[in-house]
């Protein structure tokens, strides 16, 4: 993660989190801070105010000349060396240009916190000087490198929330399509055969559009409203296939109040008429069985199989619906909240998820 990018202007910068009033607060808390302490140590607050009112409009230069300029145009491409060239070099100016000041402004011992009085530029000064302006520029940067890391590492946050819900919509945008498709083939079969069955299945499928384009946009779904779905839709396979199937749906527990993200379940019941009733020119039996209690749905959806099908040890094609609802578990609920298996037994198909509610 690049913390250091090119720096837009400071007005742009500021509206993303950071005002003017920030920085003022900051500077005159330090300022003030720094007053109080070397007051008390030279015992002379007049002295601190003023030697403080020299040095600060240095410490602010050279503070947002480094992170606003040198930073973002030095470390990004690696320029080490030249970056702290020209840091030491501009300390250094700096720090000649406090003595100056403060000889001709203050007080000719420059430096009376030293150990002996000085008005030359002495090693020991210029080492202690040297330091400790380097230590404030530490400050403000350290300050500015962890906030630019908290709004990055939010901004990522918010792109991965996005990406994760972006991928949700695309994956339920998937549902309509592929459920109409079967529907409409399902009424293509009636046409051919001329049934007169045709035109209540147009009404039904009419009321389940009508359901899935309006009252399936919100992220989460009344349990309630998804299984009058389910119902609508057993009743246009049961125009369909007539005595060739038998449905039994039974809900125990109250549906009230309780939510799951929206058509996440039918995909397992067309999955039942798809492999069963549709592969089978028997007749085939078809359970569903919704189980739910305080806080969680066990669905379970079983159905009987061809004698050709009951011999393989899984479904040779899960297709979309399938994987839809897998990829749509993974991005709704956090892993171990919920359980999803499917099996072959003494010839039947069963699928059981277990989920919040």
């Amino acid at each position: 993660m690049n913390i250091f990018k090119a720096t837009p202007p400071l007005t742009r910068y500021f509206k993303y989190g950071i005002s003017y009033w920030h920085h003022i607060i900051f500077w005159v808390i330090y300022f003030l801070f720094n007053t109080i302490r070397w007051g008390f140590y030279y015992d002379d607050f007049l002295f601190s105010l003023k030697g403080n009112l020299l040095e600060f409009p240095i410490h602010i230069l050279i503070c947002y000349t480094t992170i606003y300029y040198l930073i973002p145009r030095f470390i990004p491409s690696k320029r080490y060396f030249s970056f702290f060239a020209i840091v030491i070099g501009m300390v250094i100016g700096m720090m000649y240009l406090k003595f100056e000041l403060t000889y001709h402004l203050i007080s000719k011992n420059v430096w009376p916190e030293g150990p002996e009085y000085t008005d030359t530029l002495t090693p020991n000064y210029l080492i202690t000087i040297t330091m400790g302006e380097i230590y404030v520029l530490s400050f403000v940067t350290a300050i500015k490198v962890t906030i630019e890391w908290l709004k990055e590492n939010q901004r990522a946050k918010v792109l991965q929330r996005e990406q994760l819900e972006t991928e949700l919509l695309f994956l339920r945008s998937q549902i309509s399509p592929h459920f109409f498709f079967n529907t409409l083939n399902n009424i293509y079969s009636l046409t051919m055969e001329k049934s007169d069955k045709a035109p209540e299945v147009i009404l039904r499928l009419s009321d389940l559009m009508r359901y899935l384009l309006y009252q399936t946009k919100h992220h989460k779904q009344p349990l309630k409203q998804e299984i009058e779905c389910i119902h609508n839709y057993l009743e246009l396979e049961r125009l369909r296939y007539g005595d060739q199937v038998q449905v039994k749906m039974n809900v125990e527990g109250d549906p009230d109040n309780k939510t799951i993200p929206p058509m996440l379940l039918i995909s397992f019941v067309e999955n039942s008429f798809k492999h069963g009733a549709a592969k089978n020119l028997q007749r085939t039996d078809i359970h569903i069985n919704f189980q739910i209690t305080k806080n969680e749905l066990l669905f379970k959806v079983t159905n009987t199989l061809p004698p050709e099908r009951s011999r393989s040890s899984g479904r040779n094609s899960e297709g979309i619906g399938l994987k839809n609802v897998k990829k749509r578990l993974e991005l709704s609920y956090t892993p171990g909240t919920y359980e999803l298996n499917n099996c072959i037994k003494d010839k039947e198909y069963s699928v059981t998820l277990k989920i919040p509610a």
